[in-house]
């Protein structure tokens, strides 16, 4: 049967949306969620639809934190949709913002260019390739982002020179969407070595930032001189542990964060050597999870070693 279940319902029932109730009222009174009946293709997937993104003061004007909730969406989603009108590609300052929040979801991350039979073939290529050439200066991969092309409406398309293209493009996108849940394991395989990755570095820079200040706390140069530190830290660890740069945190992030919550460092654990818990990380990327991955239909047929989904 199909229903409207507003915002703060929807939060409180046993789902995957409780986590939204820390975003609280400003947001959930514009939050609401629709039940569909009828559609094989819903029956294994949730459509998220985000609001526009508004320009100037409208944008920050908004009761709630829309990137934030951007990001919490965005940690969770299998697939990232960016929809943009092809008669209104340029990304303002706004939109900017947001893409980059989601750089670190790029691997999620596709754009579909909306309306694409409403200009001609050749315009439509202008288009597309500005707009690669604007999403790369934003999205600093050297992987260039899928963009689609389409006209996602129920009308007929109006341009027969682009139809075939447009159709095979619709329909290369809609193959992806329904093999989402067929991967949906192994996507949150990939989340999980990725959390466990970034947890076992975090933990790490942690403990030595600690072990460097031990009587630093309340000394305000002393403090700074740590925190100017840090690239120097960072260089370190990664050298004596043979960790990866991608699993480090924003060093920007990692530095205001630090400086905002510099007492409570006194209250982080020690790491000895041999860390138990340290080990228990390592032994679940290398034991337990590739040993998963092995009970996981058409994973073991496509030759899938330890490193190959990571």
């Amino acid at each position: 049967e199909e229903c409207i279940v507003p915002g703060n319902a929807l939060t409180v029932s046993k789902n995957q949306f409780n986590g939204l109730q820390k975003f609280g009222n400003g947001f959930l009174t514009r939050f609401e969620g629709s039940q569909v009946s009828g559609s094989e293709f819903l029956q294994n997937i949730t459509v998220i639809d985000s609001p526009g993104i508004l320009s100037g003061k409208k944008q920050t004007s908004r009761s709630y934190d829309y990137e934030e909730i951007l990001d919490w969406f965005a940690q969770r989603a299998d697939m990232i949709i960016l929809l943009f009108d092809v008669q209104k590609t340029d990304i303002s300052d706004e939109v900017a913002g947001a893409i980059k929040r989601l750089e670190k979801h790029s691997d999620k991350l596709r754009v579909a260019l909306n309306k694409s039979d409403s200009v001609s073939h050749q315009h439509l290529m202008k288009v597309y390739g500005a707009l690669l050439w604007s999403l790369g200066r934003i999205i600093s991969t050297p992987e260039v982002t899928r963009v689609y092309i389409g006209s996602f409406w129920s009308e007929p398309l109006r341009n027969e020179d682009t139809q075939n293209l447009i159709e095979t493009e619709m329909n290369d996108l809609l193959s992806e969407l329904k093999a989402l849940p067929k991967m949906g394991a192994v996507r949150k395989i990939n989340d999980m070595v990725k959390r466990i990755r970034q947890i076992r570095v975090h933990a790490i820079l942690l403990d030595r930032v600690r072990t460097e200040a031990p009587s630093m706390f309340g000394k305000g140069k002393k403090k700074v001189k740590l925190l100017d530190k840090l690239p120097h830290i960072f260089r370190n660890i990664m050298k004596e542990h043979g960790l990866a740069v991608g699993d480090f945190p924003d060093i920007a992030e990692f530095r205001r964060d630090l400086d905002a919550n510099f007492s409570d460092l006194k209250t982080c654990p020690k790491l000895v050597k041999k860390e138990k818990r340290l080990l228990h990380l390592e032994n679940a990327l290398n034991v337990d999870i590739p040993n998963l991955l092995d009970e996981l239909p058409g994973i073991n047929s496509m030759g899938a070693r330890q490193g190959d989904i990571i």
